[in-house]
This record gives structure tokens, C-alpha cells and sequence, in this order.
């Protein structure tokens, strides 16, 4: 088995924050800081629809094929009809809102903020509720909706709350690595998650504590070194497979690599990526996961940011 690469187009103005694949098809929304919201379609690499906001997009998700929602640095959380290209604001922060999620299960919209705040919205009636205003200890790096779980990755620490009862205090909190979190994926198949951190580790986790021997396990996900010393690169963002106990891990000097969570192996390392590896995002079956790598190249007297996105198509030989 092997991973053949196709470029969704080319360089996109602005650095990209967060891709994410529909729930049935290959369609893939990509949020980005130029303040643009693009849906792709993977399958034929072709932009269907491009929405502008007032402000930059920090994340993106689908409630389902027609509908999706972004945060915004204005504290905008925005509703998008992907059919129409309608748009219309559902609530507003104080502060930039830094993650969005959707939990199909309880039908709202999860925002997490600069100001230190965790929200759930009720995606018809597009108001919250005061007793589900969780006031967190620090910002929240990154989130993910399992099933009746929202995970939220706040310094060392995975916070898991039950949204079925947001009144009650965390249900549990896990502190997995030594330095801060960047990236977390929780998967309903594993009933865990991984999560990496800004100095390369990873951690992998279960919610039933007597699922792995070890309780889960921690590890050095790229262990380059330099002068001796082990090179400490972000890991910006995880995928985790739908189906398999696989996950890929994308850093920020552009390196993807398979891991088999079960036996704790790599399988594969995918050739690098000119820039730093922003978001990943499996496909719906597992057959495609899309890549989004961010450049910056200095023109006259100012940076320029800029992101392309790639497909990786699963082959069989």
C-alpha cells in the first residue's frame, strides 16, 4: 500500500488554519487567516465555492454536507450555506474565537476563545446557555467532538467534558506530555485520542483505562537532532484514519508521517512538503487525506503568506 500526491490547485494567498472533509463526501473546507472560506472538491481538485469574511478564519467545520461554520478574529462564529453561499453570524465573542466544533449528537456549535472560554451553542435557536459557559484556566490549543465528549487541549493538559451534562465540573483531565499541547484528534473508534505537542511528542490515550497495558503511551514522534539535542518542531496537527488504529502527524518543517497506534510503529513517511504542514484531515472512508502546507517568501519590504493544499490518494498494489 502506498500514497500517490495531486495538488488541489495552486498557492492560495494567506496562510490556511484548518481543512476539514464533509461527513459523506469529498468535499474538503479550508479556513484561512486572508479571511477566506474555500470548499474543495478532492475528487476532480477543484474549488466549488469561495466565501470572504470581514476577518481572519482561525477554524472550520461541517454540521453536515450544506452547512458549515467558522471562528473568526473578531469573535464571529459565522454559519455558511454551502449551496447558496449565504452566510450569517449565529453568535459573537468578546475575543478571536480559536476553535470551532460541531457534536452531531447534541446539535450545537462548540466555540473556544482567547478569553478563556469554552461555549456551546444551540445551532436552531443560536443561543447559549449560562450553565454551559465553561471558564477554563488558559486558552484552549485545539478541540475535538467525540461522540458525547468535547476534548479540549489547554497547556499540558486534555480536558474531556460529557456535553450531556455541562453543569458538572471536567470528567477527566489527562496531562500526557511535559511541554504545551498544539494539536488534538479524538477518535469514537479507538475511544481515545492523540495529541502532539510543540516540542514533537505525541501521546496516545484511551478513555477506558484497561484498553492498552500501558494505560496509552507517549513518544517522540520526529526525532531529528541537532548538535546533539533532539530538534523540538511543533506537531501542528493530527488525522486520525476513520476506521484503521492508524493516524498521521503533520509538523511544522513540512514532514507527514503513518503511525500504527496499535503496535506503536511508523508505517510510512510521506515525501516533505515545501512548507510547514498547517492542518490534516482524512477522508470519510479513509481512502484520501488532504494536506494543507503554508510558505512565506519576502516581496519588496513585506513577508507574504501563502498555503496550497494536497491529496493524498491511497493506492493499492
Amino acid at each position: 500500500m502506498g500514497w500517490r500526491r495531486r495538488e488541489g490547485g495552486g498557492a492560495v494567498a494567506g496562510a490556511a488554519s484548518r481543512l476539514r472533509f464533509a461527513p459523506s463526501s469529498n468535499h474538503l473546507l479550508v479556513s484561512s487567516w486572508d479571511s477566506g472560506l474555500r470548499l474543495y472538491d478532492a475528487d476532480a481538485s477543484e474549488l466549488r465555492m469561495e466565501a470572504k469574511s470581514e476577518a481572519a478564519l482561525l477554524d472550520c467545520c461541517f454540521q453536515d454536507e450544506a452547512v458549515a461554520f467558522t471562528g473568526g478574529s473578531d469573535g464571529s462564529i459565522t454559519r455558511y450555506d454551502l449551496h447558496s453561499g449565504a452566510q450569517g453570524t449565529i453568535g459573537q465573542h468578546h475575543e478571536v474565537v480559536s476553535c470551532i466544533e460541531f457534536s452531531q449528537i447534541t446539535g450545537q456549535v462548540v466555540t473556544a476563545t482567547l478569553d478563556k472560554k469554552l461555549m456551546f451553542w444551540d445551532s436552531q435557536t443560536r443561543n447559549v446557555n449560562p450553565n454551559s459557559i465553561k471558564n477554563l484556566d488558559s486558552d484552549v490549543a485545539s478541540l475535538s467532538v467525540c461522540e458525547m465528549y468535547i476534548l479540549a487541549a489547554i497547556e499540558r493538559e486534555v480536558y474531556i467534558y460529557d456535553m450531556r451534562n455541562l453543569i458538572g465540573p471536567v470528567k477527566v483531565k489527562d496531562s500526557p506530555v511535559e511541554y504545551h499541547l498544539r494539536s488534538l484528534h479524538s477518535s469514537p473508534e479507538w475511544k481515545g485520542y492523540a495529541a502532539g505537542s510543540v516540542d514533537g511528542v505525541v501521546a496516545v490515550k484511551y478513555f477506558d483505562r484497561g484498553t492498552d497495558g500501558d494505560m496509552g503511551y507517549v513518544f517522540r514522534c520526529h526525532p531529528k537532532s541537532r548538535d546533539g539535542r533532539s530538534s523540538m518542531v511543533p506537531i501542528n496537527s493530527i488525522g486520525i484514519h476513520p476506521f484503521d488504529k492508524t493516524f498521521v502527524t503533520g509538523d511544522n518543517e513540512g514532514y507527514v508521517i503513518a503511525w500504527d497506534a496499535q503496535s506503536k510503529k511508523k508505517l510510512h513517511e510521506i515525501p516533505i512538503y515545501s512548507g510547514s504542514v498547517a492542518s490534516i484531515a482524512f477522508n470519510h472512508n479513509g481512502q484520501i487525506f488532504a494536506v494543507a502546507s503554508n510558505s512565506n517568501y519576502q516581496e519588496s519590504d513585506k513577508m507574504v503568506e501563502e498555503h496550497q493544499i494536497f491529496f493524498e490518494m491511497k493506492q493499492h498494489f
